[in-house]
């Protein structure tokens, strides 16, 4: 009988020390429930988007769910190839292959959440282009704000995402331990889709001085 006792107080001891654990996930449920009433009334979401993630290959031959978490991992570098040089022959065409917007979307998850992203550092990137940041946009396919991002730092991109040597690339952490993320396909991807959304408008400024200026040479220097 003592036993039963001592264990009937222990229980009850315990529902104690647990009581107010369950006062707040009661009080956290009753918030939920009152945020849900105030965005139903106002029209807003409350649930997320019923579309489950899209499946892709890994670099083992399996396919899975796409996983920005350990994309550098799963997933091999796999830059936009050149075109056969007889088709190149026959147009004006872009050079490159370019690559449907999920296979995009999969190498943007190569891009790693660096403590210190070299590539957008002096020693990557000349004019401090927002690499890590575009390349997540891309990967949450919010084309719109990853141009709206590479625009604020490159006047030029549709220029410099086909002809600059890229060494936002040779800078890249994942070059550590294995190949780079394509960001130079990455950069003109973006402008491209741009231009195709028409996102891209002239900006010409609201007073001029009257100066004007010659430019020698058409290198990226004088382009710039």
């Amino acid at each position: 009988d003592s036993r039963c006792d001592g264990a009937m107080r222990g229980q009850a001891k315990v529902a104690m020390l647990r009581q107010p654990t369950i006062m707040r996930s009661a009080a956290a449920a009753l918030e939920r429930q009152k945020l849900g009433r105030f965005a139903r009334q106002q029209g807003l979401a409350t649930v997320q988007s019923a579309t489950a993630p899209p499946t892709v290959v890994r670099r083992d031959g399996t396919h899975a769910p796409i996983n920005k978490l350990r994309g550098f991992i799963e997933y091999e570098r796999n830059p936009e190839p050149y075109r056969p040089p007889e088709e190149r022959l026959a147009d004006y065409a872009e050079i490159n292959s370019t690559h449907p917007p999920l296979e995009l979307k999969r190498q943007a998850a190569r891009c790693m959440d660096c403590g210190t992203p070299f590539c957008q550092t002096h020693t990557g990137c000349p004019i401090n282009n927002l690499i890590p940041e575009f390349n997540q946009l891309v990967f949450e396919d919010q084309w719109k704000k990853a141009y709206q991002n590479l625009s604020s730092t490159n006047n030029f991109p549709e220029f410099t995402g086909r002809v600059c040597p890229a060494p936002c690339e040779g800078s890249c952490v994942a070059g550590l331990v294995d190949k780079s993320v394509t960001i130079k396909n990455m950069e003109y991807a973006i402008i491209d889709r741009a231009f195709e959304e028409g996102w891209v408008k002239a900006t010409p400024p609201h007073f001029r001085s009257g100066k004007k200026v010659a430019v020698i040479g058409s290198r990226p220097p004088g382009a710039g």
